[in-house]
């Protein structure tokens, strides 16, 4: 279970830390929630309810360095697959982001990146939902990563991952 000050990741809202949990009454009936506060976002508070299952799934412990250290590592060896379905690729897409599951995000970046330089060199550009998906994806993704290596921007972030990957292929 989850104690006031640890510091997790909620879903798609990313890092947050537990401040406290409080007592609330709603619609007639008393609970006990988590406060949570979004590590990026200072002016957000969520409150999750600690006796619901579909909440306390999207509650995860943060990665620690080496499990981040060795997710890039496999970055470059993790195979990128376009589904060209759309519809199959945004529900493919939606199930990821609703797992957070690590390797999965990764190999959807990497396809939707690889994809949209394919339509850049044809002059044209990715599809908006795909635009949308990367986004949050990567949002996901590098918050954990950023918070967890202690770097201060999403370009301190690139550049570390892009010189990891050199490091190691040499």
């Amino acid at each position: 279970m989850f104690q006031v000050n640890d510091v997790i990741i909620y879903g798609a809202q990313g890092v947050c830390k537990i401040t406290d949990k409080e007592e609330k009454t709603i619609s007639g009936v008393k609970k006990t929630y988590f406060v949570l506060k979004p590590v990026g976002d200072k002016g957000s508070t969520i409150f999750a309810p600690t006796d619901n299952e579909y909440v306390l799934k999207k509650m995860r412990r943060l990665l620690t360095k080496d499990e981040i250290y060795k997710l890039i590592d496999s970055m470059p060896d993790e195979n990128a697959v376009w589904v060209v379905n759309e519809n199959e690729r945004k529900e493919l897409y939606k199930n990821i982001l609703a797992k957070g599951d690590h390797l999965e995000l990764i190999k959807m970046i990497k396809a939707i990146y690889t994809h949209k330089k394919e339509r850049e060199a044809e002059g044209k550009r990715l599809h908006m939902s795909d635009e949308r998906f990367f986004r949050d994806a990567e949002q996901i993704l590098y918050n954990e990563f950023q918070y967890v290596l202690d770097l201060k921007s999403k370009n301190d972030l690139m550049a570390y991952i892009f010189e990891r990957i050199e490091k190691n292929s040499k």
